[in-house]
Order: structure tokens, then C-alpha cells, then sequence
């Protein structure tokens, strides 16, 4: 009798985790996930970037299933080219938002990825993409930003760092937009109640995996939601503090392969032995030392989820 998979689903970011820094795939990590494949594992995309700007990765991934996109505002089926749900970031509220911002830092500079499949990347005068291979329309004026719906605001600030922005949003914007701080140069404003572990709980549920049978890999604080779901949770040596503070297990860089490491020692070569059991594999980092169990970990408490337009 095959031995159980360590884990049913494979949930991971991709920038400064999955991606190498040149927004590349190595070939021992589709290696490393097509042999988890092969035992019966399923890859979810679990990323900030919004649906438009994921196809061709989900593309070289081979994916014709769901990818969580936009932050956990939108779940995109790859096989139809649809999304099928989203919710959109109200762009009065966010107006709003960013004004009390600016009353508090001074001048930011702001960026939006509109809704939909086709959805284009706005920045305004001053904006500088912190992702330069990934397409922007430059406009001449904030206004033109809010023409289209808005799945999110991007944000930056000429002096201050993305922890100090990302800090005073959090104190001043309450419950008009979620705060997130998804990477170098990006602190984000995103539908009141979504996070990562939004759009992670309906894919998997799509899907009919638990958080019990879910393994998750990020680098950033806006990873955390999706660690408190997922029943476990890795965090690339080169992770925010924040979310190595929080990981189960602390695993190699991006650059150094790091979900692959993980993935091998859990999907190991056929003869190379059984596949761990879930949680019993040797873990390095916060909670469990070599050879020892994860930590129990509470389950968060789920947000309320604002009710989605109607899919594409």
C-alpha cells in the first residue's frame, strides 16, 4: 500500500519565493513540484500579483487549475481563463484611504491593478514598479486611476521605509481597506476582510483540500494569514522577520531553491523511502526542533468575506 503524502496541497507565493530575483523558475524547483505531482499533490499559486500579470507563469508551471491572485481577492482558473471570484476594492474608500495617509507621511505615490482577466497595472507620476519586467501603463494624473474598479492600491513613500508606511496606514486607514506589505517597494491597500488566506480557503475548497492537508511557502508579512491557515508553514531564508517569527519550518532562499529542498525531503524519488507524514518531517526554525513534530497551531478565525461580482 503507498504510504500517505505528506501534504494534499502545495500552496506557495512566488515572489522571493517560488521566483528566483529574475522572475524565473529553476528547473530543480519544477522538478521538485512535478514529483509531488506525481504522488498526487496539487500546486496552488497563492500571489499578490493580480490574474494578468500570473498567466504566463501559471503557463510555464503547466497549471490549468486555480491560482489565488490579487492579495486573496481573486481566485483565476487558468484551464478557462476566467476568474471564478473576486471582489473588488471600492475606489471611494480607497481615495479616502489614501488621503488619510498623505495627512499623516506627506506625499505618496500610488499604483492600481484593475479587476478583471485583462485588468492593466496604472501608476502615476512618480510611481516606480518594484517589478520592472512586469507591464505598467504610466498616467498623467491620480483621477485617471479610478476610472476602471480596482482589485488594489499600490503605495510608496520617497523617504520613509515600507515597514514605517506600512505602519502608520494600519494606524489611520481602519476598517476602509486591509494593509498588507507584500514585498521590497510594496505596501498595499486591499478590500476590507481579504488576505491571502481568503482566497486560499475558497481554492482549496474548490479543490476539496483541507488546511490539515496543506503545506504553505511565503517571505512576507502578507503571507502570515495564510501560515495561520495552512497547517504548515515555511518561510524562505530570506523572509520578512515578521513571518520567519511566525513559520513552522525556515527553509533555503529563493535563490538557493528552497521550496525544493522541502519538497524533496517530503516527496523523496521513488526507492529513496516513504513520504513523511504530514508534520513529522525534520523542521528547522520557530516551534520544533530536527526531527520533531510541528507545533499545534490555532486555526485563525475567518473574515467575513465581502460578497464577489459575478465571474467572468
Amino acid at each position: 500500500m503507498p504510504a500517505p503524502l505528506a501534504y494534499s496541497l502545495i500552496a506557495t507565493d512566488l515572489d522571493g519565493t517560488l521566483l528566483r530575483g529574475d522572475d524565473t523558475l529553476s528547473d530543480r524547483s519544477l522538478a521538485a513540484l512535478a514529483r509531488a505531482a506525481e504522488a498526487g499533490a496539487r500546486h496552488l499559486v497563492v500571489t499578490g500579483r493580480p490574474a494578468p500579470r500570473v498567466r504566463p507563469l501559471l503557463a510555464d508551471l503547466g497549471s490549468t487549475g486555480p491560482a489565488v491572485c490579487g492579495q486573496g481577492a481573486q481566485v483565476y482558473d487558468a484551464g478557462t481563463d476566467r476568474l471564478l471570484w473576486s471582489v473588488t476594492l471600492d475606489r471611494e474608500l480607497a481615495e479616502t484611504a489614501l488621503g488619510k495617509i498623505e495627512a499623516e507621511v506627506g506625499e505618496v505615490f500610488a499604483a492600481v491593478d484593475q479587476d478583471g482577466v485583462d485588468g492593466l497595472t496604472l501608476i502615476e507620476p512618480g510611481y516606480l514598479m518594484p517589478h520592472p519586467t512586469l507591464p505598467a501603463v504610466r498616467v498623467d494624473r491620480r483621477d485617471a486611476l479610478w476610472q476602471e474598479p480596482i482589485s488594489k492600491v499600490l503605495l510608496r513613500h520617497p523617504g520613509l521605509s515600507d515597514d514605517e508606511l506600512a505602519a502608520t496606514a494600519r494606524g489611520v486607514v481602519g476598517s476602509l481597506a486591509t494593509v498588507t506589505m507584500s514585498g521590497p517597494g510594496t505596501v498595499e491597500l486591499q478590500p476590507c476582510g481579504i488576505t491571502k488566506a481568503t482566497g486560499l480557503a475558497l481554492a482549496a475548497e474548490y479543490l476539496g483540500i483541507g488546511p490539515d492537508r496543506t503545506i504553505a511557502f511565503g517571505d512576507m508579512p502578507n503571507d502570515i494569514p495564510m501560515f495561520d491557515w495552512a497547517a504548515h508553514g515555511v518561510a524562505m531564508a530570506n523572509a520578512h522577520p515578521e513571518l520567519k517569527a511566525v513559520a513552522d519550518e525556515i527553509t533555503l532562499s529563493n535563490e538557493d531553491d528552497g521550496i525544493a529542498a522541502v519538497l524533496e525531503r517530503l516527496f523523496p524519488a521513488v526507492g529513496a523511502g516513504a513520504a513523511t507524514a504530514a508534520g513529522t518531517g525534520a523542521v528547522a526554525g520557530a516551534g520544533a526542533g530536527a526531527g520533531a513534530p510541528a507545533r499545534p497551531k490555532p486555526r485563525a478565525a475567518t473574515a467575513a468575506v465581502p460578497k464577489p461580482r459575478s465571474p467572468q
